[in-house]
């Protein structure tokens, strides 16, 4: 085998391109799933099953389906009913959503783990529901969770090559378009390979970091 780094220079204006499209999905597929996670984790604890069951049905059928699957619903079965988005936009939602059910479960798990005291002093405070939540319960959930969303973000970073399923063009589908046109295979690829390492590698060291703040 040999290595051309002539096309390694010739294929960095792609990758670049491809990694900031990766990045902007792995940072607002992060938001997304942070944010509906909690709304999921809260709606688990309603205080009325007409609310509990249908979270708990949604959130199931999402994460036992998988991935690609719902790519491809939103990106091909959604414009039928009027419903259509740009496929960056789709593989961003569809990435966010799908790991708001993880996060969800992980919520939960810290807001079980917030003593029951801290419930019982804010009801005998009469703290309303939304001041219970977002003043006591959350930021001590919150802190023992953290490093268990960090791992999810690495997860998410290691699934954003699907979206090269609906033509959205992240590294992997920069990387098969360079070598389309130039019949080289080696190097976009090992390419994008050793960019992924160079993401992901400090993300773990900052979750454990995190992990051993946080927890211990």
């Amino acid at each position: 085998m040999n290595w051309d780094w002539s096309a390694v220079a010739d294929f960095m204006p792609r990758f670049w391109d491809g990694v900031l499209v990766t990045l902007q999905i792995l940072v607002l597929g992060s938001l997304i799933s942070f944010t509906l996670g909690l709304v999921w984790a809260i709606g688990f604890r309603a205080p009325t099953r007409f609310v509990r069951w249908p979270v708990n049905v949604v959130t199931e059928f999402i994460r036992t389906t998988p991935l690609l699957v719902q790519l491809f619903f939103l990106y091909f079965v959604l414009p039928e009913w009027g419903v259509q988005f740009s496929a960056l936009t789709t593989g961003t939602i569809a990435i966010g959503l799908h790991y708001s059910t993880y996060t969800a479960q992980v919520y939960r798990a810290g807001i079980e783990a917030v003593p029951a005291g801290q419930w019982e002093a804010a009801t005998a405070l009469s703290l309303p529901a939304h001041r219970t939540w977002f003043a006591v319960i959350l930021p001590q959930a919150v802190r023992r969770i953290t490093p268990a969303l960090g791992n999810y973000v690495i997860a998410m970073l290691k699934d954003t090559p699907l979206v090269a399923a609906i033509g959205v063009l992240e590294m992997l589908q920069q990387s098969r378009l360079e070598s389309a046109a130039t019949f080289q295979y080696t190097e976009p690829l090992t390419v994008i390979g050793i960019a992924f390492i160079l993401i992901a590698y400090p993300a773990s060291l900052l979750v454990r970091a995190l992990e051993r703040r946080l927890v211990h």
